[in-house]
């Protein structure tokens, strides 16, 4: 069988060096990420939904209650209004803390998931729609008097995307639950 590599001091082989350093680039950096920046993709998410969550909480804090003037879903429709508005104003000032923690992320999505779905129903859908395609033009962020579901439609799928995946690395959820096994694996080797 002949040997058909160039020698290691050919101009060539220089070349292809680095053409395989290049190539290899997208790799390592994929190496990278996957092995150290895992924590960020859900922070991102938690960082832009605490911001919104927080100043409609701020917001509410510091405004008038105007959940007497809409309409509630059944049962919270049973709920007095000012119940109803420091529930509300609560959960949009310690659910952002949380987020930006990242502690207990799950919890706080799902309880911002129900609270978003209620301000679609009350707030955000149109009054009334007479067919998909006239529902469809709710999909906006100003109201137009079709609804303007839009926003909140996006921060239900972030809040669904923390939920399934969880707060990331960089959170006190996963400091806690490293803190757990370790000390799971600690009091096993006794």
């Amino acid at each position: 069988m002949k040997d058909y590599s160039l020698p290691d001091d050919c101009a060539t082989c220089a070349m292809s060096s680095k053409i395989n350093n290049l190539c290899a680039c997208p790799g390592k950096l994929s190496r990278w990420f996957d092995s150290n920046a895992q924590g960020l993709a859900p922070l991102f998410p938690r960082l832009l939904l605490a911001y919104e969550f927080g100043e409609a909480g701020l917001e509410k804090l510091n405004g008038d209650n105007w959940f007497a003037d809409l309409s509630f879903p059944f049962p919270l429709n049973l709920l007095p209004a000012d119940v109803s508005w420091t529930l509300a104003t609560g959960l949009e000032i310690i659910a952002p803390v949380a987020l930006v923690l990242g502690l207990a992320t799950r919890f706080f999505s799902v309880a911002l998931m129900l609270l978003t779905v209620v301000a679609i129903a009350a707030v955000h859908w149109p009054a009334e729609w007479h067919g998909l395609a006239e529902l469809w033009k709710g999909y906006a962020i100003t109201d137009q008097g079709y609804g303007n579901y839009k926003l909140p439609l996006m921060y239900l799928l972030m809040l669904s995307s923390l939920l399934l995946s969880g707060s990331g690395r960089l959170s006190v959820d996963f400091r806690l639950k490293s803190l757990s096994i370790a000390d799971k694996t600690s009091h096993n080797q006794r």
